[in-house]
């Protein structure tokens, strides 16, 4: 079992609780804030590699459907996922196409807004990784760079350029949790001003029941 808690400087705390059993993955998920109500609520079902459907509890109970596939393109591997979801009534279809072991190229369509995106994820010397990523719908660029530092640390930057959004990240793994995992990361909104980031800290463990 695995039960992680993360804390936001606007949202308070959310809590997942997720489980084996058999082939299939269980996960809960809450958030905690000044009064807990049913919108709070989350559960999904997984079968790794096949497929995913999450339920969430607001007001209309809104359903989401994944489901994944793979081929092999001139000895690549391509993998497929296409996702529905009940109360936004929303098709994604998602395809990721294995260059090598490290390097990657995906598209993400959308089927309502007819938007594409296209990314594509190099890593540099097994230390380094580039994610450029061209949004059709709105013209514009996103970037991710994260590095491999000391112990198996990893510091991770992105820019949204029609957002103007920067986000910075640290994931590490702590002496007193060495199968867990601890996060902090920070989100700004440079088109805003000076003002204070969003925070989040989350950590997770590993545990038997």
């Amino acid at each position: 079992m695995n039960a992680a808690i993360s804390m936001r400087s606007r949202k308070g705390l959310t809590g997942t609780v997720a489980a084996d059993a058999g082939e299939l993955k269980l996960r809960a998920y809450v958030i905690a804030g000044p009064a807990l109500n049913a919108s709070d609520l989350s559960f999904s079902v997984e079968k790794p590699g096949s497929f995913l459907v999450d339920f969430d509890v607001p007001q209309k109970v809104n359903v989401r459907f994944q489901f994944m596939n793979t081929a092999r393109i001139l000895e690549k591997q391509l993998y497929m996922t296409y996702t529905h979801m009940t109360g936004e009534n929303r098709t994604i279809l998602d395809g990721t196409l294995l260059l090598d072991p490290t390097n990657k190229i995906s598209a993400n369509y959308a089927l309502d807004s007819r938007n594409l995106k296209l990314r594509c994820s190099y890593v540099h010397r097994g230390m380094a990784t580039f994610e450029p990523c061209y949004d059709f719908g709105k013209n514009s660029w996103e970037l991710a760079v994260s590095k491999t530092v000391f112990d198996g640390d990893v510091i991770r930057a992105s820019y949204d350029m029609s957002r103007k959004v920067l986000d910075l990240g640290w994931l590490w793994k702590p002496s007193f949790n060495r199968d867990g995992k601890c996060k902090v990361s920070a989100s700004f909104r440079l088109g805003e001003g000076l003002y204070m980031p969003t925070l989040t800290a989350e950590s997770s463990w590993d545990f038997e029941m």
